[in-house]
């Protein structure tokens, strides 16, 4: 079930807020846990069991953990428990493609299990994990009441795509649940129509011009063409995301709980280095704090560093989905990072502001290629025909897509900067004691928009489902 579905806006969503708020506080988390069970089983009912064994296992490992001393014991059963959560994701997410690679390299034929991916398992078990690591480093007690953590787990406004929020950031609210005040479920509530706009108003419309330039055979697609589809998926994946993304916050404040942010303003950024302290700023924070960090990060030494830095770029890219051109892509900001830290880092940042923008964005653009094409192939053939055309260098077809998105293009430009949102609460401010009034008003705009285009709308899909 989406967000952006009429069912969750107009069935789910309603009556687990009626539901949550008509229930005394101690029945809450229970509700949570029973309205987001329901939620995962909407479209996948049988994984809703292996979710229940990770929650059991994690639960339990967790208060084992907690009542042992340190010693040697300790340590055989976290490596234990973290193998096992690593092998339940890599058997889904990964096992189908470990068997195809060896099956080109082998004389013998291996049956492929073609497992279909449960949804949100790569988020979930990142959770999980996190629980379990900073219990053995002792940075959480280990939750003792099992729905709390089940709800943890299974807290639907964030457990599809995220954010990963991790177990220390709501132990807190976890354990003792606010009562949630009115202008905390209206700051909620902006929160999730703005990202609903966005991924529906935005992303849907321009991921649908994306799709016609990349169906277009390599000889038709000119060299301005391949590069408005590049720039096209960039929209499309960042309204797409971080519309979603703002939808779960805003799910959670409504709720009572604060997850982190996720993006900001990230085609901002004038590095690739400042890109990743925008772009899903979760999944960086957790690589961070539980892969680099743990590694030795930059404190033994270059060659350390960089091998830090690559390995977390290839765990980065495989976390993203089981093919080489996820692995390449992971590789490729690994590659730039140790680049740009050691090589034209200082030499970036004495150039003109708006060229550091203009070659972090080509960069970025790049990386969109590998992402998004269906193997390495095909992308390094996207990227000739961008930067090494032998055919029409603009065509029929970019003029034609070009000249019927210019408008949301320009609006989806203006949307990427934090201008946008400060002109559009400057000018609330114009009606003074009526500027929240103003503000409502514009949100409802949104959410009547939003409603009209599902209403007829067939293309509606989210891309981090795949992951």
């Amino acid at each position: 079930m989406l967000f952006s579905s009429l069912n969750f806006l107009f069935v789910f969503l309603p009556l687990t807020l009626l539901l949550f708020f008509l229930v005394p506080g101690k029945i809450k988390q229970l509700v949570l846990l029973f309205t987001s069970l329901i939620f995962y089983a909407w479209g996948e009912p049988i994984y809703v069991l292996l979710m229940i064994f990770s929650i059991l296992f994690n639960y339990i490992a967790g208060l084992d953990l907690s009542a042992m001393a340190p010693c040697r014991a300790r340590k055989i059963k976290f490596i234990v428990v973290v193998v096992v959560n690593f092998l339940i994701l890599g058997f889904f997410k990964y096992a189908g493609f470990f068997v195809e690679n060896l099956n080109a390299i082998l004389p013998v034929e291996i049956p492929n299990p073609n497992l279909s991916l449960p949804v949100g398992i790569s988020f979930y078990t990142f959770q999980t994990l996190s629980y379990i690591i900073d219990v053995y480093w002792g940075n959480v007690r280990a939750q003792k009441n099992i729905i709390s953590f089940a709800a943890y787990v299974t807290m639907f406004p964030q457990l599809i795509a995220g954010p990963i929020v991790r177990y220390s950031d709501l132990q807190e609210e976890l354990d003792h649940p606010r009562k949630v005040s009115f202008p905390a479920f209206g700051e909620g509530v902006a929160w999730f129509l703005t990202g609903l706009g966005k991924k529906v108003l935005l992303a849907n419309n321009i991921g649908q011009t994306f799709e016609a330039i990349y169906a277009l055979p390599q000889d038709e697609r000119s060299m301005m063409a391949a590069w408005l589809g590049a720039i096209c998926y960039a929209f499309q994946i960042y309204f797409d995301f971080s519309g979603y993304s703002d939808m779960a916050i805003g799910l959670g404040k409504m709720m009572g709980f604060t997850f982190p942010k996720n993006f900001n303003y990230p085609y901002t950024a004038k590095s690739i280095t400042d890109f990743w302290r925008r772009w899903h700023i979760s999944l960086s924070t957790w690589f961070r704090e539980y892969v680099y960090i743990p590694l030795g990060g930059n404190r033994n030494g270059t060659l350390k560093h960089l091998r830090n830095i690559l390995l977390v770029w290839l765990l980065t890219g495989f976390w993203h989905g089981a093919a080489w051109n996820f692995i390449f892509w992971g590789l490729y900001y690994g590659l730039l990072l140790m680049i740009e830290k050691y090589v034209t880092g200082k030499v970036l940042v004495k150039l003109p502001a708006v060229f550091q923008h203009l070659i972090t964005l080509i960069l970025v653009l790049v990386g969109w290629v590998f992402f998004f094409s269906e193997s390495v192939g095909v992308a390094f053939t996207y990227l000739k025909t961008m930067f090494l055309p032998t055919g029409t260098i603009i065509g029929s077809t970019f003029v034609y897509y070009l000249t019927s998105n210019w408008l949301p293009l320009l609006i989806m430009v203006l949307c990427s900067c934090p201008a946008f949102y400060n002109v559009f609460f400057n000018l609330s401010k114009c009606f003074g004691k009526k500027a929240h009034v103003a503000r409502a008003v514009g949100y409802l705009l949104v959410f009547a928009a939003s409603i009209a285009y599902l209403v007829g709308a067939s293309y509606n899909p989210f891309l981090y489902f795949r992951f």
